[in-house]
């Protein structure tokens, strides 16, 4: 299981994101927290997640 981990690195990242969503009538606004976690995660692993594809979707939703 640990090999899945490392070659998924941001998943817990992915399912927090989920996880907030649903309880906030995914409504991404009220999740940035988690949100960001993930993107650092993702700048962390340079991208080199299945679960990064989403996060710039959702940054895009983010006000400046």
């Amino acid at each position: 299981m640990a090999r899945q981990e490392s070659k998924e690195p941001c998943k817990k990242e992915a399912c927090n994101i989920q996880a907030c969503l649903s309880k906030n009538n995914f409504l991404p606004q009220k999740c940035w927290k988690v949100i960001e976690q993930l993107q650092a995660c993702c700048e962390k692993c340079t991208y080199n997640s299945t679960h990064c594809a989403s996060v710039s979707g959702l940054l895009k939703q983010k006000p400046k």
